[in-house]
């Protein structure tokens, strides 16, 4: 328990001075550090041939958005499909499968990094250095873009309700999307990346082009004479996937590698790591939008959701019905302990992250339940982007139905929730469920293709957890389950790119569609939302939300699980 109020408090601190430097960065104040970017950033627009100075409707960023995920697409399944052919690929590494390489693809575009190959033992350097870590770098800011336009429209200031002249420009604009994934990346990311880079260096993480050793098994049950330890510029990566919220890892256990996460604390550092940019996310709201009760508003309620679910984890895990089996350890890192592998699967779901320090299909039921509920939910923090994006979708829900229980119109800043908002968020909830319950259905009706090791209502959980885990955009697994086939790769891909897409652009169109109405002035008949009461009315909004859309797969999966494991205990 102590460690993880640790590594909360330490993120809490490091983040609150870079989310202040996030706010300045896209409001585009002057800063000192300017001309030091612009020889870079001022080549990068000649060459894209774009004006960073031109905004954007919502639809052109929106487009904007897609037609980058297309031109990163093709070049990126190019090098997964010829990396045998292609330079630094020392130990001869094999091309990918076309399906396994489709949902490589598709799962780094989308910020998921789940992984249906083995780390190392499927990809060469190069694929490893330019596809995986390049996009690790590029799409988590591309989300954190869509989430800063949002902030725009949805603060951006409207016709005049007295006069009915425009005060501001029209159509609605939410700045210019290259430049400001360009400043993200080079300004933001990129920096933060090199210093955890250097970091994990120095605890002993491998950064090196050169090829493995060969060692010999101390254990001759092993079966082999030699074995090649398999290196690379681990470092760069481990800290691009932990700051990016990308999860996965260079090697295929993760960080429970030792080579990956050598020491406590690189352990420390990576941790820290996962939360730090979505909390600096959350801090920039309220410099940025200058509605620092509103910021104080979004960090209130991540906050109180990440130490309900961090302690209880910990605690179902460590600390639980089940702490004195011997069993307890099977499948968790023997350094770290069952504490530690608790408290990294709460952060790597609340985040969105993805990456492991232990097998989550070792957990026990009731705290593997509490990661499938970190990521139906979506918005503990949340991917880089993606989470802010998921909270203001429960925020409008919260506003629209607070306005049904009092019988007002639904005002969301002064401007009304009207019809075609609702639509549009309706069509969000509705499509998680149906997504991820209908998938979920399918694979086990139809004998074959579930692959799973555990049968039963465990069996149940491994595929859900899949299906959930690719549409939270967080990339994690029971590891339990034999995914990397056809139609694991094809179904998984469907259901990240649904997962990823609509969560980023349709809040964008909502928010640029109030953008311009008329602001209504703020007075005593309008609902405050910026007030400890309606804190509580949305994390309960939260919470009834996902529990009641996926009650059932909870109870005929984990619960069940519980109950089957208690009845046999006993």
């Amino acid at each position: 328990m102590t460690e993880a109020l640790v590594i909360l408090l330490a993120g809490i601190a490091l983040a609150w001075p870079l989310g202040l430097y996030l706010a300045r960065l896209m409001r585009g104040t002057p800063m000192r550090i300017d001309p030091l970017f612009q020889w870079i950033e001022k080549p990068l627009y000649r060459l894209l041939g774009v004006d960073p100075g031109r905004a954007m409707s919502w639809r052109g960023y929106a487009i904007a958005f897609l037609a980058s995920n297309l031109v990163l697409a093709l070049p990126t399944l190019a090098v997964f499909m010829t990396q045998a052919w292609l330079p630094l690929n020392p130990d001869q590494v094999p091309n990918l499968r076309w399906d396994t390489a489709l949902h490589t693809l598709v799962s780094f575009l989308t910020n998921t990094n789940q992984q249906h190959y083995s780390g190392q033992a499927q990809l060469s350097y190069l694929s490893q250095m330019t596809a995986i870590t390049g996009l690790q770098v590029i799409t988590p800011m591309m989300g954190l873009a869509l989430a800063v336009a949002t902030l725009r429209a949805l603060f951006a200031r409207a016709p005049d309700p007295a006069t009915g002249a425009s005060v501001a420009p029209a159509p609605v604009t939410v700045g210019n999307y290259y430049a400001d994934v360009v400043r993200l990346c080079l300004r933001f990311l990129l920096p933060l990346c090199l210093v955890w880079t250097l970091l994990l260096a120095w605890q002993g993480v491998p950064s090196t082009l050169a090829a493995g050793p060969q060692a010999t098994p101390i254990d001759a049950s092993a079966g082999m004479a030699t074995q090649k330890i398999p290196l690379g510029p681990v470092a760069a990566m481990v800290a691009a996937k932990q700051l990016g919220a990308n999860g996965g890892g260079w090697y295929g256990p993760n960080s429970s590698f030792p080579l990956e996460n050598p020491t406590p604390l690189s352990n420390a550092l990576e941790l820290v790591g996962i939360v730090l940019v979505p909390m600096a996310v959350v801090f920039m709201i309220g410099a940025f939008t200058g509605r620092r009760r509103f910021g104080a508003l979004v960090f209130g309620c991540m906050l109180g959701m990440s130490l309900l679910s961090t302690f209880g984890t910990v605690w179902l895990e460590g600390h639980g019905a089940g702490a004195a089996s011997p069993l307890l350890m099977e499948g968790k890192e023997v350094r770290f302990g069952a504490d530690g592998t608790a408290l990294w699967a709460t952060l790597t779901t609340q985040v969105q992250n993805g990456s492991v320090n232990g097998m989550q299909d070792s957990m026990s039921p009731l705290a593997g339940m509490a990661s499938l509920v970190n990521m139906l939910v979506g918005a503990i923090w949340g991917g880089i982007g993606c989470g802010l994006q998921q909270f203001l979708v429960y925020l409008m829900l919260a506003v629209f139905l607070a306005g049904l229980m009092t019988g007002r119109t639904p005002e969301l800043f002064g401007r009304k929730l009207e019809t075609p908002q609702v639509r549009l968020l309706a069509l969000l909830v509705l499509l998680q469920p149906i997504t991820l319950l209908g998938m979920t259905a399918l694979t086990l009706a139809i004998p074959g293709l579930a692959g799973t090791s555990n049968p039963g209502f465990h069996g149940i959980t491994q595929v859900f957890y899949e299906f959930t885990s690719a549409y939270a955009n967080n990339g994690s697994g029971f590891e339990g389950l034999a995914d990397n086939t056809v139609w694991w790769n094809l179904s998984c891909a469907l259901v990240l790119a649904l997962g990823r897409f609509p969560v980023l652009i349709v809040p964008l169109a909502i928010a640029a569609q109030l953008a311009g109405k008329r602001q209504a002035p703020q007075g005593a008949g309008s609902l405050q939302i910026e007030t400890p009461t309606f804190a509580l009315t949305l994390v309960c909004v939260i919470v009834v939300l996902t529990v009641l859309q996926f009650m059932p797969a909870l109870v005929l999966g984990p619960v069940a699980d519980h109950l089957g494991l208690a009845l046999q205990g006993a």
